[in-house]
């Protein structure tokens, strides 16, 4: 289905979005729950900040996903709702705001994500491997999966980060190489992919994770190509989900994908040997990153005892 259509002055004019990615207003105790003690602890979550259509669900149960190193981001992508310009100081005491919401919540797995920090000389990674050791102290049964920057020019960012041990990393392609100079146009799609492989080789135990969306104008073809590069850069969870234009300013939505078509993208990626794949029109990067984790790891294990048979 087409997102919008042109008008004689060639205008685009939004649609309704299809009834498969309408969500409830959130209104649960523990939506404001979880809402009260992101404020208290002065925390920054991409929840709010990216306009996630999961927010409600998420907080309802306690999860939220902490955006840390701030919340004004130095890049300007097409797709993100999250804030550009002068970045903010870093706060020193957020790691301890992060182990202590961690510990508030009482989560079992936790998603760190952060705002691209380009001033910053090791983009942001030292403060990245702070919250990974300052969780590892207070909640050392917590496992932790972490969304980075692709740290371009930032020598040595990668591996203080790998060298922290998370259970994952994770680093979002975000959309296909031709599309690139539209929607992400300060990043370089073959970087992201060497930074995934390049994680995985400092530390082989680490889970490698990637997300794309769709809706940009990609194609069926594209995508499964993405699929193959991932692959041969050894990425073991792909998660796919619909786009959704968060303001007129930003890129439009060019087609709103069927959940049928989403299947059929979850059923090629695990003919092409993912471990794990979250396919449909609500799935972001950190939803139901919990289960999701507990999923990955079995299906490893799985893996290497097919291997060793």
């Amino acid at each position: 289905m087409n997102a919008q259509v042109k008008t004689a002055a060639t205008q685009p004019v939004r649609i309704r979005k299809p009834d498969w990615i309408r969500v409830k207003a959130p209104t649960s105790p523990g939506y404001h729950d979880t809402r009260r003690l992101m404020r208290d602890l002065q925390l920054n979550t991409v929840c709010e900040e990216a306009a996630c259509p999961n927010i409600g669900e998420c907080w309802s149960v306690g999860h939220a996903t902490v955006m840390i190193l701030g919340s004004v981001c130095t890049r300007k992508c097409a797709f993100c709702n999250v804030a550009t310009g002068r970045p903010d100081l870093l706060d020193p005491h957020e790691p301890d705001h992060l182990a202590r919401a961690v510990g508030e919540l009482g989560l079992h797995h936790v998603v760190i994500t952060s705002v691209d920090r380009d001033d910053l000389s090791d983009g942001g990674a030292g403060h990245f491997v702070a919250c990974i050791e300052r969780i590892r102290e207070t909640a050392p049964a917590t496992t932790i999966e972490v969304l980075t920057p692709d740290f371009q020019r930032k020598e040595g960012a990668v591996e203080a980060v790998a060298r922290a041990r998370p259970d994952v990393y994770n680093h979002n392609l975000e959309t296909v190489p031709r599309l690139y100079k539209t929607v992400r146009k300060a990043a370089r799609y073959e970087h992201s992919l060497r930074l995934l492989k390049y994680a995985k080789e400092i530390d082989p135990t680490i889970f490698t994770k990637s997300g794309l969306m769709v809706g940009l104008g990609e194609t069926e073809s594209e995508i499964l190509r993405v699929m193959d590069d991932m692959r041969a850069h050894d990425i073991d969870f792909l998660t796919i989900g619909q786009y959704l234009q968060p303001t007129p300013e930003h890129h439009p939505i060019l087609d709103f994908i069927t959940p049928a078509a989403f299947k059929a993208y979850e059923d090629a990626a695990y003919d092409k040997g993912f471990l794990m794949v979250s396919a449909t029109p609500l799935t972001r990067s950190s939803y139901h990153a919990d289960a999701d984790f507990v999923k990955l790891r079995a299906a490893r294990a799985r893996a290497v005892h097919a291997a060793t048979r």
